[in-house]
């Protein structure tokens, strides 16, 4: 079976009657705010993604957790916290990402976590550096019953991975990469599905057709090529590349550069997803990296109840009025399709 087609199927194998008509009634809610111009919700949360811990061992430069430049708290996701927003929320959860900021597998109870949220048969995914996934992490990854991992490797040579993957070592993620395929095969498991993640950026862009080589070798289950996000990219960068098919970015009439999205005044993302801080500050989706937009703080109040409290719900009609005026929008490459 292909390694997508067997992903899709574990993820079919999570649904409900209850999840399916949720989601029914979101997608539906959706497009009626649409069609109306205003923000009209039903349904609950399909989708979330809990941060595990905001610590890094790298020190990417565009990343709030790799330059140490978070001007919120920072710490690891208590268990307590996380089984409590799990149990309320199970019956019509789809998908969890154990993502934000920092690598997750530097919580310890990460994959605890993991495999709590795998017996509540909800579909998991994470995004790694894979600098952890030795032997004994990589076995235990894989019988945690996580559905998904994103392995981050944005070069093809320890020079040009560097120059990103600031701290990291090329052949420690192509080792923990291969000890996950190992293990797969030895606990004769299908998951989890293993993705290389490629950010195209202009010192590796000629490396391509070499990740795409080196992926087919190791045996990963997909490779998937992204965008680089930059903060201030009104004057360009140089990690900006040079075929702009893969820039997140083009130059406007101006010479600046501007985002290559209409930020329109509607976002999926509020109508079915939020994400969890470690510390439990709901925030509207992983664009708010320094939580400036909290709609609730768990230690207050239920999931269930931030999710239609009436912040939240002044947030979508900033939303479906003035999108372009939300600063966390502003570098949003997301938001404007379903399922993307």
């Amino acid at each position: 079976m292909k390694p997508k087609i067997a992903d899709a199927l574990n993820f079919y194998s999570t649904l409900s009657p209850t999840k399916i008509v949720n989601a029914f009634q979101l997608i539906s809610s959706y497009y009626f705010s649409r069609l109306i111009n205003k923000p009209i919700h039903w349904g609950k949360l399909a989708a979330i993604a809990f941060e595990p811990t905001t610590s890094c061992n790298l020190r990417c430069p565009q990343c709030p957790s790799g330059i140490r430049s978070f001007t919120r708290p920072t710490g690891n996701l208590d268990q307590t916290l996380f089984y409590q927003t799990i149990d309320e929320i199970k019956s019509h959860l789809m998908y969890l990402t154990f993502y934000f900021q920092g690598e997750p597998y530097l919580n310890p109870k990460f994959l605890e976590m993991v495999a709590y949220a795998n017996q509540k048969n909800i579909y998991t995914s994470t995004s790694t550096n894979a600098h952890y996934l030795d032997q004994a992490n990589a076995k235990a990854t894989v019988e945690s019953g996580l559905n998904r991992i994103i392995i981050s490797i944005d070069g093809t040579a320890q020079d040009t991975f560097q120059k990103y993957r600031v701290g990291g070592k090329l052949d420690k993620v192509i080792e923990g990469t291969k000890n996950l395929i190992e293990w797969k095969k030895k606990l004769k498991s299908s998951t989890p599905h293993i993705l290389f993640q490629f950010i195209v950026m202009k010192h590796n862009e000629h490396q391509i057709e070499e990740i795409k080589s080196l992926a087919k070798t190791i045996g990963v289950d997909e490779l998937q090529l992204k965008t680089a996000q930059i903060y201030d990219y009104e004057h360009g960068s140089d990690l900006l590349p040079t075929n702009e098919k893969y820039s997140r970015y083009h130059k406007s009439h101006n010479s600046n550069y501007e985002i290559n999205n209409q930020l329109l005044n509607h976002c999926w993302k509020m109508w079915h997803s939020c994400v969890i801080t470690w510390d439990g500050s709901v925030v509207p989706c992983c664009f708010d990296k320094d939580a400036s937009n909290s709609l609730g703080q768990l230690s207050h109040e239920k999931l269930s109840s931030i999710w239609k409290n009436k912040l939240y719900q002044n947030f979508r009609t900033r939303i479906s009025k003035s999108r372009k005026e939300i600063e966390i929008c502003k570098n949003c490459s997301e938001g404007t399709k379903i399922f993307q």
